[in-house]
């Protein structure tokens, strides 16, 4: 299992079981993507693996967040080391 989600109230966690590498980085970010959309949650909560993300991982995270700020869905990540953290704030929605 890749991906899990729950709703709680108006809020959609979703949870990354692996790093990802890029052979499945596409479907990662479109099931991400399909969640969003089809909760429309007031908030989003990624959780990622501990550990350094490898850059398929990161690219799906910053899609996300992307997305998510498109939609004025705020995304806060869990899980992450500190250096994952400082890039997703330094890069804008």
């Amino acid at each position: 299992m890749l991906i899990t989600h729950s709703v709680d109230g108006d809020m959609l966690h979703v949870t990354l079981h692996r790093h990802l590498d890029i052979a499945v980085r596409a479907a990662a970010t479109q099931e991400i993507e399909a969640l969003v959309l089809a909760h429309r949650p007031c908030r989003v909560t990624l959780r990622v693996p501990a550990g350094e993300p490898t850059p398929a991982t990161l690219s799906t995270v910053l899609r996300a967040h992307r997305m998510c700020g498109n939609l004025g869905i705020p995304l806060v990540l869990a899980g992450a080391s500190t250096a994952t953290r400082r890039l997703l704030a330094a890069k804008p929605a």
